[in-house]
Protein backbone atom coordinates (compact mmCIF):
# COMPACT_ATOMS: atom_id res chain seq x y z
CA UNK A 1 0.00 0.00 0.00
CA UNK A 2 1.84 2.83 -1.02
CA UNK A 3 0.23 6.47 -0.15
CA UNK A 4 3.05 9.19 -1.53
CA UNK A 5 1.37 12.07 -2.69
CA UNK A 6 3.27 11.26 -5.75
CA UNK A 7 1.55 8.20 -6.69
CA UNK A 8 1.30 9.14 -11.03
CA UNK A 9 -2.36 8.25 -12.18
CA UNK A 10 -5.90 7.93 -10.96
CA UNK A 11 -4.90 5.92 -8.53
CA UNK A 12 -6.76 7.88 -5.44
CA UNK A 13 -9.82 7.80 -7.57
CA UNK A 14 -9.73 3.93 -7.40
CA UNK A 15 -9.11 4.21 -3.46
CA UNK A 16 -12.25 6.72 -3.88
CA UNK A 17 -14.30 4.13 -5.20
CA UNK A 18 -13.56 1.72 -3.08
CA UNK A 19 -14.92 3.46 -0.31
CA UNK A 20 -17.93 4.95 -2.02
CA UNK A 21 -18.64 0.94 -2.82
CA UNK A 22 -18.15 -0.10 0.63
CA UNK A 23 -20.22 3.41 2.24
CA UNK A 24 -22.98 2.57 -0.27
CA UNK A 25 -23.33 -0.61 1.18
CA UNK A 26 -22.88 -0.31 4.43
CA UNK A 27 -26.04 1.12 6.06
CA UNK A 28 -27.62 -1.88 3.97
CA UNK A 29 -25.57 -4.47 5.38
CA UNK A 30 -25.63 -3.12 9.00
CA UNK A 31 -29.42 -2.92 9.05
CA UNK A 32 -29.58 -6.58 7.48
CA UNK A 33 -27.08 -7.71 10.34
CA UNK A 34 -29.75 -5.87 12.83
CA UNK A 35 -32.44 -7.60 11.60
CA UNK A 36 -31.33 -11.63 11.59
CA UNK A 37 -29.94 -10.76 15.58
CA UNK A 38 -33.08 -12.01 16.28
CA UNK A 39 -32.80 -15.82 17.32
CA UNK A 40 -35.44 -17.85 15.71
CA UNK A 41 -38.53 -18.50 17.22
CA UNK A 42 -38.17 -15.02 19.29
CA UNK A 43 -40.79 -13.01 19.00
CA UNK A 44 -40.12 -10.76 22.19
CA UNK A 45 -36.82 -9.86 21.34
CA UNK A 46 -36.08 -6.06 22.52
CA UNK A 47 -35.01 -4.16 18.99
CA UNK A 48 -32.73 -1.93 20.63
CA UNK A 49 -30.63 -4.67 22.19
CA UNK A 50 -31.06 -6.27 18.38
CA UNK A 51 -29.42 -2.75 17.47
CA UNK A 52 -26.36 -2.96 20.39
CA UNK A 53 -25.71 -6.36 19.42
CA UNK A 54 -24.82 -5.35 15.75
CA UNK A 55 -22.93 -2.33 16.56
CA UNK A 56 -20.97 -4.74 18.99
CA UNK A 57 -20.30 -6.61 16.07
CA UNK A 58 -19.13 -3.15 14.24
CA UNK A 59 -16.89 -2.76 16.91
CA UNK A 60 -15.23 -6.08 16.26
CA UNK A 61 -15.09 -5.65 12.10
CA UNK A 62 -13.39 -2.13 12.98
CA UNK A 63 -11.00 -3.70 15.71
CA UNK A 64 -10.06 -6.15 13.34
CA UNK A 65 -9.90 -3.85 9.85
CA UNK A 66 -8.55 -0.88 11.94
CA UNK A 67 -6.57 -2.23 14.55
CA UNK A 68 -4.83 -5.77 14.12
CA UNK A 69 -4.41 -4.68 10.15
CA UNK A 70 -2.58 -1.36 10.69
CA UNK A 71 -0.78 -2.96 13.30
CA UNK A 72 0.60 -5.90 11.40
CA UNK A 73 1.40 -3.03 8.33
CA UNK A 74 3.36 -0.97 11.18
CA UNK A 75 5.31 -3.80 12.47
CA UNK A 76 6.28 -4.96 8.82
CA UNK A 77 8.19 -1.69 8.77
CA UNK A 78 9.45 -1.01 12.09
CA UNK A 79 7.17 1.26 13.20
CA UNK A 80 4.42 -0.07 15.49
CA UNK A 81 5.55 1.60 18.31
CA UNK A 82 7.43 4.42 17.61
CA UNK A 83 6.85 8.12 15.85
CA UNK A 84 2.98 9.01 17.44
CA UNK A 85 2.68 12.59 18.45
CA UNK A 86 0.04 13.33 21.37
CA UNK A 87 -2.07 15.75 19.18
CA UNK A 88 -2.04 13.26 16.07
CA UNK A 89 -2.87 10.60 18.37
CA UNK A 90 -6.04 12.76 19.55
CA UNK A 91 -7.16 13.89 16.61
CA UNK A 92 -7.12 10.72 15.26
CA UNK A 93 -9.09 9.21 18.26
CA UNK A 94 -11.55 11.88 18.01
CA UNK A 95 -12.11 11.18 14.25
CA UNK A 96 -12.22 7.16 15.52
CA UNK A 97 -14.93 8.60 18.42
CA UNK A 98 -16.95 10.33 15.34
CA UNK A 99 -17.17 7.52 12.81
CA UNK A 100 -18.65 5.35 15.77
CA UNK A 101 -21.04 8.18 16.94
CA UNK A 102 -22.35 8.27 13.52
CA UNK A 103 -22.48 4.38 12.63
CA UNK A 104 -24.60 4.10 16.21
CA UNK A 105 -26.68 7.26 14.49
CA UNK A 106 -27.36 4.99 11.79
CA UNK A 107 -28.71 2.04 13.96
CA UNK A 108 -30.46 4.75 15.98
CA UNK A 109 -32.48 5.92 12.95
CA UNK A 110 -33.21 2.26 11.68
CA UNK A 111 -34.61 1.91 15.46
CA UNK A 112 -36.87 5.37 14.47
CA UNK A 113 -38.40 3.53 11.79
CA UNK A 114 -35.76 5.26 9.57
CA UNK A 115 -35.15 2.63 6.70
CA UNK A 116 -32.08 2.06 4.90
CA UNK A 117 -32.08 4.31 1.42
CA UNK A 118 -33.61 7.51 2.83
CA UNK A 119 -31.22 7.61 6.16
CA UNK A 120 -28.20 6.55 4.25
CA UNK A 121 -29.13 8.86 1.48
CA UNK A 122 -29.65 11.94 3.78
CA UNK A 123 -26.03 11.01 5.09
CA UNK A 124 -24.37 10.69 1.85
CA UNK A 125 -25.83 13.81 1.12
CA UNK A 126 -25.06 15.72 4.63
CA UNK A 127 -21.63 14.39 5.21
CA UNK A 128 -20.16 16.22 2.10
CA UNK A 129 -22.23 19.70 3.50
CA UNK A 130 -20.58 19.12 6.95
CA UNK A 131 -17.62 18.43 5.36
CA UNK A 132 -17.17 21.08 3.10
CA UNK A 133 -18.66 23.50 5.68
CA UNK A 134 -16.61 22.47 8.51
CA UNK A 135 -13.66 22.47 5.84
CA UNK A 136 -14.30 26.28 4.86
CA UNK A 137 -14.79 27.49 8.51
CA UNK A 138 -11.48 25.84 9.39
CA UNK A 139 -9.36 26.84 6.30
CA UNK A 140 -11.43 30.19 4.71
CA UNK A 141 -11.17 31.50 1.68
CA UNK A 142 -7.85 33.50 1.61
CA UNK A 143 -9.26 36.75 -0.41
CA UNK A 144 -12.80 36.24 1.88
CA UNK A 145 -15.82 35.29 1.30
CA UNK A 146 -17.41 37.32 -1.07
CA UNK A 147 -14.53 35.73 -3.81
CA UNK A 148 -16.30 32.25 -3.17
CA UNK A 149 -16.77 31.08 -6.75
CA UNK A 150 -20.76 30.80 -6.73
CA UNK A 151 -21.07 27.19 -7.44
CA UNK A 152 -19.72 26.26 -4.87
CA UNK A 153 -22.97 27.73 -3.13
CA UNK A 154 -24.91 26.06 -6.04
CA UNK A 155 -23.47 22.99 -5.51
CA UNK A 156 -24.90 22.91 -1.86
CA UNK A 157 -28.03 23.98 -2.97
CA UNK A 158 -27.82 21.03 -5.64
CA UNK A 159 -26.81 18.19 -2.50
CA UNK A 160 -29.11 19.06 -0.33
CA UNK A 161 -31.74 18.97 -3.31
CA UNK A 162 -30.20 15.57 -4.77
CA UNK A 163 -30.32 13.97 -1.05
CA UNK A 164 -34.11 15.07 -0.60
CA UNK A 165 -35.20 13.76 -3.97
CA UNK A 166 -33.16 10.58 -3.49
CA UNK A 167 -34.57 9.77 -0.17
CA UNK A 168 -37.92 11.06 -0.99
CA UNK A 169 -38.40 8.78 -4.47
CA UNK A 170 -36.34 5.89 -3.91
CA UNK A 171 -37.95 2.93 -5.22
CA UNK A 172 -37.27 0.74 -2.48
CA UNK A 173 -39.11 3.54 0.04
CA UNK A 174 -42.76 3.47 -2.42
CA UNK A 175 -45.62 2.06 -0.77
CA UNK A 176 -46.83 -0.79 -2.53
CA UNK A 177 -50.12 0.31 -4.63
CA UNK A 178 -53.32 -0.36 -3.31
CA UNK A 179 -55.44 -3.33 -5.03
CA UNK A 180 -58.27 -2.23 -6.92
CA UNK A 181 -61.47 -3.83 -5.65
CA UNK A 182 -62.20 -7.22 -7.68
CA UNK A 183 -65.23 -6.43 -10.12
CA UNK A 184 -67.10 -8.77 -8.64
CA UNK A 185 -67.25 -6.68 -5.39
CA UNK A 186 -67.52 -3.57 -6.85
CA UNK A 187 -70.30 -4.24 -8.75
CA UNK A 188 -72.08 -5.73 -5.73
CA UNK A 189 -71.84 -2.40 -4.26
CA UNK A 190 -72.82 -0.30 -6.90
CA UNK A 191 -76.23 -2.58 -6.94
CA UNK A 192 -76.69 -1.43 -3.47
CA UNK A 193 -78.17 2.49 -4.66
Amino acid sequence: MNDSSATPGNTWLIYTMLTVLSWGVYGILLHKGQTLMRMPGDTAADPGVLRYKAFLFVGVAYFLTAVLAPLFLLMSKGQAFTGYTSSGAWWSLIAGIAGAIGAFGVLLAFGAKGTPPVVMSIVFAGAPLINALVGSLLHPPKNGWGQVNPMFFAGILLAVSGGYLVARYNPANLAPAKKAPAPAAAAATSHKV
